[in-house]
Order: C-alpha cells, then structure tokens, then sequence
C-alpha cells in the first residue's frame, strides 16, 4: 500500500500504524496500533454480514482510524432496527466498516483485513445465544486420511440401544 505523507497538523498519531484493504485493493484504511478491543460477533446480522459462522472486529477509535484510499467507493447499509451502518467495497463487495449508534466514536473493522497486527486479540464473544447450531464447538479434531491440512470432526460413537435401555430398566 502506498504510505500516506506525514500527518495534517494538529493529528495524532502513534508510531505503528496496522493497514487494511479489501479484496480488490480499492478501498484502503489504517489505524494506529493497538486498537481499542477486538471480538468475535456471533449475532446473526454480522454473521450474515460476513457469510461466515462469526465475524471478528477490531475496534478503532474515529480519531486513531484514516481512509488511505477510495473512500468515494464505500456503499452504506444503515439497518435502523439495530441502529447499525455497515460499509462495503462498491467493487467487490468486501465488509470494511461496522458502525454502532451506541458507540458513536468508535468504527469496528474485520479483522481479517488487516495483514498486519493490530495489537488487540479478540478477547470477547458477543451475541452467543445467535450462534448458528453448526458453528465449530471445539471438538477435537483429527488428520482426514489422504487430504493433507484438512482435519475433521469424527462421527460420535452410537451406544448399543439395550445398552442405553439399561440405564433405564429398574434394578432389584
């Protein structure tokens, strides 16, 4: 990404900087390091939002957060029922911004924008009573035989039916 020259006067800035983009590089922003939180949102807006199981967000201060580059092809989504806006690259329509009424000095960016640092881990889970019922749990994991990096859940064995019968059967 280009570097941006120094500063207007009177801007602060810190001395690291993390940069994001969208897919096809026409929308460019940075922020200065480290942001103010970063979480997975399991809501279901965002999850549609993002077509994933949950979206993962850095939050910005405004003042500490700079559009680099295509500002002008930013699309706005407002949902007023939330009190939300979402941006999107009008190019390719890659999630850039996500914007709460509630926290109106903060802009919260996919973490998977940045290739860098952000110098916040997300910490947080928001919104679990929405998580989709097919989100990843945390089972354990196994190699799946002759696929290379692809791991998978292995089926749970099914109890014998009189076996679980037993359990249920009165004892003397």
């Amino acid at each position: 990404m280009p570097r941006r020259a120094d500063p207007p006067k009177g801007e602060k800035r810190s001395a690291v900087q993390a940069r994001a983009a969208c897919v096809c590089g026409a929308v460019r922003l940075e922020i200065d390091v480290p942001g103010v939180w970063a979480w997975h949102d399991h809501g279901e807006a965002s999850r549609r939002a993002q077509g994933c199981a949950y979206a993962t967000y850095v939050g910005s201060w405004k003042s500490r957060f700079r559009m680099l580059l295509g500002e002008e092809l930013l699309t706005r989504y407002e949902d007023a029922e939330r009190k939300t806006t979402r941006s999107f690259c009008a190019r390719c329509g890659t999630p850039m911004l996500y914007e709460r009424a509630r926290s109106p000095k903060i802009v919260n960016i996919p973490r998977a924008l940045f290739a860098s640092r952000t110098g916040r881990e997300p910490r947080y889970h928001m919104n679990l009573a929405e998580a989709a019922d097919w989100e990843y749990g945390g089972a354990p994991l196994a190699p799946l035989k002759g696929y290379p990096g692809v791991m998978w859940e292995r089926p749970k064995r099914k109890k014998p039916a009189d076996a679980i019968d037993a359990l249920f059967t009165a004892q003397d």
